[in-house]
């Protein structure tokens, strides 16, 4: 009896053993359980982390290229407006030519290193007829109708680009140039292109000397004088001063032609 009291004691004990070492094996189960979901949950805590930083590099880096990007092309327009003005009003014969040339040369690779800037086609335009003007004759007529070409895309990317010049230098260009069939000259066109630079930039210095030339040659004299007046009275830009300087001398001069032509018709 003691021998039977003796084993059952003994199998209380090993049964209580047993079910303590089974807790004791689930609670070591659960706390690696834990331990698992904390490292995986940390995990993903880290790699959300990653990709926020990753992505928030990224809108950092496209800023800062946008801008680079925006600085060198202000940069290089600048540089193309500073050097036009020489060019256009300071040189003249052979040192003009091949300026121009050179000039050229330097607008095309802009325009194939930035080929969605209106700014620059604008000015490769200015450029082109600009060259034409100075040449005269028909050999000037291809660089007339590049400068066409130019303004023209110029106008489909912005329409306002350099506040309103691309639409206006057309505009200018196709009163210049012989009309059908040496060329593409239209003053009915000319004009609609002048209206719009006009309505794009009404109190430009250069809307309404451009507009106002184009009155003078059509003997619209009141009108051109009006518009002359109210180019003359723009101040310099800080930006383009020399060529304002000697955009003012022709406003002058045409507004003398005016003043001529107006007392012409008074006196009959």
């Amino acid at each position: 009896m003691r021998d039977l009291n003796s084993m059952h004691h003994t199998f209380i004990a090993l049964t209580v053993s047993v079910a303590n070492n089974g807790l004791d094996l689930t609670s070591n189960k659960d706390r690696n359980n834990t331990m698992l979901y904390h490292d995986v949950s940390h995990y993903k805590t880290l790699k959300t982390l990653i990709v926020n930083i990753g992505c928030l590099l990224l809108i950092l880096s496209c800023i800062f290229s946008k801008y680079v990007k925006a600085g060198s092309i202000d940069d290089s327009i600048q540089q193309l407006s500073d050097r036009w003005a020489h060019v256009n009003f300071e040189l003249s014969d052979d040192a003009q030519e091949e300026a121009f040339l050179a000039l050229i040369t330097k607008v095309e690779i802009l325009t194939e290193k930035f080929p969605q800037q209106a700014e620059v086609w604008a000015w490769s335009g200015i450029i082109k007829s600009s060259f034409a003007d100075a040449s005269g004759g028909l050999g000037a007529l291809s660089q007339a109708r590049s400068a066409k070409k130019d303004f023209e895309k110029a106008i489909e990317l912005n329409p306002d680009t350099l506040v309103g010049a691309a639409l206006t230098s057309l505009g200018l260009l196709f009163h210049k140039v012989p009309g059908w069939p040496i060329s593409f000259g239209d003053d009915d066109d000319a004009e609609d292109l002048l209206l719009k630079g006009l309505e794009s930039n009404p109190k430009g210095k250069i809307s309404n000397l451009f507009y106002g030339e184009f009155l003078l040659d059509e003997r619209k004299y009141h009108l051109a004088k009006k518009h002359l007046l109210l180019a003359k009275q723009v101040p310099f830009s800080t930006k383009c001063l020399l060529a304002d300087k000697h955009r003012q001398a022709e406003i002058e001069l045409l507004l003398e032609k005016v003043e001529k032509k107006i007392a012409k018709e008074n006196y009959r």
